[in-house]
């Protein structure tokens, strides 16, 4: 009996379009080094910011639907585009027809329990790629659960290219952070919150941090989903007993591997043990 348990665990997922997910995956791990990790990143086929929802959900499930393959239990969506435009369809949709007891988990709506909390004025700036903000999801999340806040929503579109391309702390970078925080102050002076909600841009924060003045609150959202999925874990102590322990962590990418490992370098302290898979 024990032994067929034991062949039904398996590593948490987590996926991102890009590379953005490893900053939620390093929390994660910080915060529970106990269980095993498979990470996969659809680097070939990002950035999924610009993409349309149907396209951004195709690509999602099918990335989903490898990682459950691979003997994950559970999925985390590290990535805000895709958790704003696939999450909801999959978990009604697709998740019934599956196996049962799969879960597929997304990083906005912890987000914004979180923001809520920590808002003063109510007043709350959200900065995200093109896919998320035209999506209201955050908007729609945050009234949801604190009615009467204001959002006000800045897309940055030039901010995923900055750190894919490794340029997130060169002088370059400074013109479009500075641009792109003016605007979003300008549409509320009584922003007291900013979400960086695009798990890029903490490589940049920095920079954010030096744009954005001291009264502000600038939130990054790894420890969020961490402290999130563990206190999920205590709610479903059924789903925490399928998880692996042991503490590995392995990678799979759509790209070229040696191109995963050079650019995963700006994310990780660590090497990574990466394989290719095609979806």
């Amino acid at each position: 009996m024990s032994m067929g348990m034991e062949n039904l665990k398996g590593p948490v997922g987590v996926f991102d379009s890009g590379y953005g997910g490893l900053t939620i995956l390093k929390e994660i791990r910080r915060l529970m080094p106990q269980y095993s990790y498979l990470y996969l990143g659809d680097n070939a086929r990002a950035p999924y910011g610009t993409r349309s929802f149907d396209v951004v959900y195709r690509f999602t499930l099918e990335a989903v639907s490898a990682l459950f393959e691979q003997g994950c239990p559970l999925v985390i969506l590290a990535c805000n585009t895709a958790s704003a435009k696939a999450l909801r369809t999959i978990q009604q949709r697709d998740l019934p027809q599956m196996r049962p007891g799969l879960r597929v988990l997304g990083v906005i709506r912890p987000t914004a329990e979180a923001v809520g909390e920590l808002t003063a004025t109510g007043h709350i700036g959200i900065l995200g790629t093109e896919g998320t903000v035209n999506s209201c999801s955050y908007d729609i999340e945050i009234e949801k659960l604190f009615p009467g806040s204001a959002v006000s929503s800045k897309a940055c579109p030039m901010w995923v290219p900055l750190v894919e391309n490794n340029e997130a702390s060169a002088p370059g970078a400074d013109y479009f952070v500075t641009k792109y925080i003016r605007e979003l102050l300008d549409m509320d002076s009584q922003l007291d919150t900013v979400v960086l909600a695009c798990t890029h841009y903490p490589i940049l924060y920095p920079k954010i941090r030096e744009a954005v003045p001291g009264n502000i609150r600038v939130v990054t959202q790894g420890e969020i989903v961490a402290q999130s999925l563990k206190d999920y874990f205590g709610r479903h102590p059924e789903m925490e007993q399928r998880i692996e322990t042991g503490g590995t962590c392995r990678y799979l990418t759509t790209e070229n591997p040696e191109k995963f490992t050079g650019l995963a370098s700006v994310f990780l302290d660590e090497p990574v043990n990466v394989s290719h898979i095609d979806l």
